[in-house]
Order: structure tokens, then sequence, then C-alpha cells
């Protein structure tokens, strides 16, 4: 689970626990001059994962750091654990030219193990072994930039390898016989 209270602490005690009094705040401010860097995080995160159709942010937690569970089910939905183990997205990854998954093997946030028990679940999905590449380095979660160029050149020799046999392939609807089983859905993005 994760150390919501935590998060719930610094706006019940600097701003009656209020998102919207520490989003007036720091907009009126330079920024991370008092504890702004986990509320700000948690605010984005909430943006991305539960803001309601008219842009209300939703927070998983209430002012005391209880779980809010309708809201908290909206982040698992978009967990991509959960979604590589849901039938209706084994299309798009079997689909898929390349797929990168690395982490450090000291990950402070331990998506190192995230890492992991997603491969498996893509492997499961039944995307094809030659075209994922999963690694666990020598690192922690930050400082790894360095590892860029790696997996742009591995998914750059991915692409550039993949069959080219008419100009319907490219919109992944390549009709051929040896190349139907391989692109059984569309290309494209998940979504929940």
């Amino acid at each position: 689970m994760p150390d919501f209270p935590s998060k719930a602490r610094t706006p019940r005690d600097l701003y009656g626990g209020s998102y919207d009094a520490f989003l007036a705040d720091f907009r009126s401010r330079i920024p991370l001059t008092r504890p702004d860097e986990l509320l700000i995080e948690i605010y984005g995160y909430a943006a991305a994962y539960s803001a309601d159709d008219d842009g209300t942010v939703r927070l998983p937690f209430d002012t005391n750091g209880a779980l809010v569970p309708e809201v908290w089910e909206r982040w698992l939905a978009w967990d991509p654990v959960r979604m590589a183990r849901q039938n209706r997205y084994a299309d798009a990854l079997q689909s898929m030219r390349a797929i990168w998954i690395d982490a450090g093997n000291r990950d402070e946030f331990h998506l190192d193990l995230g890492a992991t028990v997603f491969h498996q679940a893509v492997l499961d999905a039944g995307a094809p072994q030659e075209r994922v590449h999963f690694e666990l380095f020598d690192a922690g979660h930050g400082l790894i930039e360095y590892r860029y160029p790696l997996a742009l050149a591995w998914l750059c020799r991915q692409l550039a390898s993949w069959p080219r046999c008419a100009p319907e392939f490219t919109r992944g609807e390549c009709r051929c016989t040896r190349h139907r089983s391989a692109m059984t859905a569309p290309i494209g993005g998940l979504r929940p």
C-alpha cells in the first residue's frame, strides 16, 4: 500500500488539509521553498490517474490519509502489470514490435521488482520473447541517463529489422501469410 498517510500530513499541518490552499500558495512563490516536492508529485499522479472528465483532480486518500477506494481503483486501472494481465490488452502487447523493460537492481522505489513482474506479465500475455528486452542493471533509480542510448539503439535495431512486405504493413494491416500471425491487432497504445 502506498504511503498516503505521510502525503496527507503536510497539507493538514500547513494548509488545513486543503490541496487548493497548497496550490494557491505554491503558485504565489518560488517553487520548492517549502516541502513541495511530494505534494506536487502526488498531485501530478492524481491528475494523470484519477482526474474527472472535467479536469477535477481526485486524490486517492482523504485529509486523514485514509484510502478512498473508488479513486484508488482508478489508479489501479493504470497499473501496467494489471493491464498486461488482462485479455483485452493481449493483442496489443503481442503486436508490439519492440518492448524495452529495465531497472536498476538497487532502485530506491523497488521498480526492479515491478519491472520483473511486468516482464513476466508481458511474456504471459503472448508478447514474443525476441521482441522483449529485459535487464536489471547495477544501479539505483537516478543517474541512469547513460541507459537511454542503449535502449534507443536496441529499439531502433528492432524496428529497422521488422519486415516491410507491403505499404499496409506499417499500419498493422499486412495480410500476407508470412506476417498475419504477428499482426493480430492494430499497433497502438494501451488504455485501461
